[in-house]
């Protein structure tokens, strides 16, 4: 029997900005969303299908369920590790998860789900090559 490969994850770095804070210098709740698409964007980058490209091509990924659970606060300056996984690729549907890390203590954990949509808003399936890029499952060239 052979396991499941766990899905590919990218990393990105960030700096919590002085504007993405309260008066108290701690980061906002909603920057964390904004968070999670700069490490979903470079998630698709990394596996061969920038946002760009799909747009391009016809496909947009709409958030239709976001969540973020706050483990403990990020500050002003905090240099931040965003984890972005794909868990779950399917022709018209992607669920994203995140982790939010500072020098190895989760911050946050948080999930996006998106639909797959023609740029009008009908529904759209994603090619089987892009889903194979997206779990992992191609190399980029």
């Amino acid at each position: 029997m052979s396991e499941e490969k766990p899905p590919p994850v990218a990393l990105t770095q960030v700096r919590v900005r002085y504007a993405e804070t309260d008066q108290m210098g701690v980061a906002h709740h909603a920057s964390y969303l904004v968070w999670f698409e700069a490490a979903r964007s470079e998630f698709c980058r990394q596996q061969g299908c920038p946002y760009r490209d799909l747009e391009k091509q016809g496909y947009t990924l709409p958030v239709v369920e976001a969540r973020c659970r706050y483990r403990t606060a990020a500050f002003y300056d905090d240099e931040l590790t965003l984890e972005a996984r794909a868990v779950s690729v399917r022709t018209r549907r992607i669920h994203f998860v995140y982790r939010v890390m500072r020098r190895g203590t989760l911050v946050a954990e948080g999930e996006t789900i998106h639909l797959v949509v023609a740029p009008g808003g009908a529904p759209r399936s994603l090619p089987q090559e892009v889903i194979a890029l997206l779990r992992g499952e191609s190399r980029p060239s």
